[in-house]
């Protein structure tokens, strides 16, 4: 078996880092948002869940345009392009005393969107047989961003404040551009297209087998940012923890959900059974939700919920986009990949838009029990999703030849 040469693992871990400190910077705020968002003197609940998920609209709208532009400059240009973008919105937000403000600086985040041009350019530097391999390193890179993300938000917080957060992620975006120029090589030509076209894309959401995986991402990151709108809420609230001890609670939570992702890896090699994992993912995501709502004061209740959602979600972060490379047709995959990553964001956004909806009318458990709601439409989708994908496996076996 062919091993990643030195220039597609010098491409890979630089590209990693470049990806995952951006995205490191943006999970930066959420465990602590929602908390320090209600003093500043226009909040509402809405416009908070609406701070934390509108990014992911900028994201929609923009990622497709910036990556088919990286064809025509280049990638580095394009992707310098987003990093800029999203310093700029790291800096609003940073300098607003208004939550509108900081909606305003999330959106600008959002919109350097440069996941497509990233994907693009690692697939130029690598060869076709490596690629997975290199995708792969990328997905590790940024679950650990996000673990390390939740544990290091609140205490960094304490230190200086929301805005030094937020300050903090137009530092990191920085440092990625100095790593992109620097460290990452320069392809003499792109190989691969960086984005689909639009009617691509659309055609790919449209797509039967594919409608189960996009709907599922776009279940599980609606989900994941209504739940940090009520999250920080419940334990400073209910359990009355200080901001910067929230991560006595992460820290353990995600190292044992990371254990139980690396369990459940090897059971993920058939479609079929992934599919399975998919579903009692749902389930297990429904029912931790019910326990963040029903779980008052008691710590432990809410820590065997917390590592419930945890291990559900970093299991379907790794399960979902593996099935989408397999089930998409080769010469699609790109377009797949546009229609995938498009749902997870718009999910983003519907998720903090009804998170906010939810803590105004109901309260903080009403967040968790809406989110719960959710999963009533999700498992069926799942469920529906995995027998059309059972059926259409079975006629392509029967339409080969003996």
């Amino acid at each position: 078996m062919s091993r990643l040469n030195r220039i597609e693992r010098r491409s890979a871990l630089a590209l990693a880092c470049v990806i995952s400190l951006r995205l490191f910077g943006l999970f930066l705020v959420m465990p602590v948002f929602s908390l320090y968002a209600q003093k500043l003197p226009d909040a509402t609940p809405l416009l908070i869940g609406l701070a934390l998920g509108v990014y992911g609209l900028g994201q929609v709208l923009l990622q497709i345009p910036l990556g088919l532009l990286s064809d025509r400059i280049g990638r580095k240009p394009a992707i310098t392009l987003g990093l800029l973008v999203f310093v700029a919105g790291g800096l609003v937000a940073a300098l607003s005393h208004t939550l509108a403000g900081i909606v305003a600086g999330r959106a600008l985040q959002g919109m350097g969107a440069v996941a497509g041009a990233g994907t693009a350019l690692m697939a130029d530097l690598t060869r076709e047989e490596q690629r997975g391999k290199a995708m792969g390193i990328i997905g590790v890179s940024i679950g650990v961003a996000f673990l390390l993300a939740l544990v290091l938000g609140p205490p960094l917080e304490a230190l200086d404040g929301l805005s030094g957060l937020f300050a903090a992620t137009s530092a990191l975006a920085l440092a990625s551009l100095v790593l992109l120029w620097l460290i990452v090589p320069t392809p003499e030509r792109a190989q691969a297209p960086a984005a689909a076209t639009f009617g691509r894309v659309l055609a790919m959401l449209r797509d039967g087998r594919m409608l189960v995986l996009n709907g599922s991402v776009f279940f599980l990151h609606a989900l994941l940012t209504a739940s940090f709108v009520g999250l920080p809420l419940l334990l400073a609230e209910r359990l009355r923890l200080p901001v910067n001890r929230h991560w006595e609670l992460y820290l353990p939570v995600m190292v044992i959900a990371a254990l139980v992702m690396g369990a459940c890896m090897h059971r993920m090699k058939e479609v079929r059974q992934s599919l399975r994992i998919v579903m009692l993912c749902v389930v297990a995501i429904g029912l931790s939700l019910v326990g963040f709502a029903v779980s008052g004061a008691h710590l432990a209740w809410l820590g065997v919920a917390a590592t419930a959602f945890f291990s559900a979600f970093n299991l379907l972060e790794a399960a979902l986009p593996s099935l989408v490379s397999r089930l998409a047709p080769g010469h699609l995959r790109g377009a797949a990949m546009g229609a995938y990553s498009t749902s997870q964001f718009l999910g983003a956004f519907v998720g903090g838009a009804v998170g906010g909806l939810a803590l105004g009318r109901l309260g903080t458990g009403g967040v968790f029990l809406c989110a719960a709601a959710l999963t009533l439409a999700w498992l069926p989708l799942v469920i529906a999703g995995a027998r059309r994908i059972d059926r259409a496996a079975a006629a392509q076996a029967q339409a080969q030849p003996a």
